[in-house]
């Protein structure tokens, strides 16, 4: 107890003083998100991940709080794929090759024996979903944080009524690294997260999550892993929807995530994150409560039920508010100007 205590602290101070001092080189080295009023420093994410790395390892060398077997190699996975963020925060890496680098990274990391093939391979692909999913929520300022410290909370007390300490001592670092972050990344954000971060919290939580549910059934952990991760689920699908309904390439950036649809119906940004965050909570809850035996199956069944609502609801308000079309406008200029 008192070593979770310090290390969480640790890690959240860490986070904290890191994200703080790398904003400058960050800006000098134009490594900047661009698509802000004003460019935003991207080395949050190096915060994040070199404070849950660094105290984790400190705790299984000393031997206080040993990751246990497969956990150390779960964390070195994670710390590949946020390099990978990294170089797609420097160079502008595509797409493809991050999610090629992801799906090398969690077929390392999945229990193959507890799990088997036929369940290992659809565990490698959620795994992929999820890390890419979180990495689409970094579109509004101290989102994947919040998210992530709710869903970090959720699969470590999972982790911990499975008695296994070291993963659920990792995720609480996880959580008080994020919450460190989430000092600079709340509206107006001063630092963010990038793919770096996105990419490694949202592997890091749902590798976890999979190590967790090892040895369950299948159709009862798809359940689990769902309500877990419902909101980057939730938007993953949202977007994927919006662009197919409108035609748009899946992969080209637009304002159609569950934030943005949120900002026109009038939510300030800082609304935006508590909203979505305060989703998640009752979804991971379940997730939990599913996991421990308190709840059946069905309870992911209400929980998908909730988002498809959602999802309808929020698909109804058109991504770029009340406008009319350019050509509808052009017409009612010219009945204008004919008399």
């Amino acid at each position: 107890m008192l070593y979770g205590i310090t290390a969480a602290t640790a890690a959240l101070l860490l986070a904290a003083v890191l994200a703080a001092l790398l904003r400058t080189p960050a800006r000098r080295l134009g490594v900047v998100d661009r698509r802000r009023q004003r460019p935003l420093p991207l080395f949050g994410g190096v915060a994040v991940t070199v404070a849950t790395c660094a105290v984790a390892a400190v705790g299984d060398w000393t031997g206080v709080a040993p990751l246990g077997t497969g956990i150390g190699q779960l964390l070195g996975a994670g710390a590949a794929v946020a390099a990978l963020g990294l170089a797609a925060d420097v160079w502008r890496l595509k797409t493809r090759f991050l999610v090629v680098g992801t799906a090398v990274a969690a077929a390392c990391v999945v229990p193959y024996a507890e799990t088997g093939v036929a369940a290992g391979l659809p565990a490698v692909g959620w795994i992929v979903c999820v890390t890419v999913a979180f990495k689409g929520l970094d579109h509004a300022d101290g989102l994947v944080g919040t998210v992530g410290v709710v869903t970090a909370f959720g699969a470590g007390a999972c982790a911990a009524a499975e008695v296994m300490d070291g993963l659920a001592a990792l995720l609480s670092v996880l959580a008080a690294a994020l919450t460190g972050f989430l000092m600079h990344n709340w509206h107006p954000a001063r630092v963010g997260l990038g793919a770096c971060g996105s990419l490694f919290t949202g592997f890091v939580l749902a590798s976890s999550a999979v190590q967790v549910r090892a040895g369950y059934g299948f159709g009862s952990s798809v359940g689990v892993l769902f309500a877990l991760t419902a909101v980057a689920g939730a938007d993953a699908v949202l977007v994927v929807a919006a662009r197919r309904i409108a035609g748009r390439p899946l992969l080209r950036r637009g304002p159609d995530h569950l934030g943005h649809r949120l900002r026109r119906l009038g939510l300030t940004p800082q609304g935006t994150t508590v909203v979505l965050g305060a989703a998640a909570f009752p979804a991971v809850l379940v997730g939990v409560l599913m996991h421990t035996g308190w709840l059946g199956a069905q309870a992911a069944l209400w929980v998908a039920l909730v988002v498809l609502i959602a999802l309808w609801g929020v698909l109804r308000f058109p991504v770029n508010g009340s406008r009319r079309p350019a050509s509808t406008q052009v017409r009612a200029q010219l009945r204008v100007r004919n008399g």
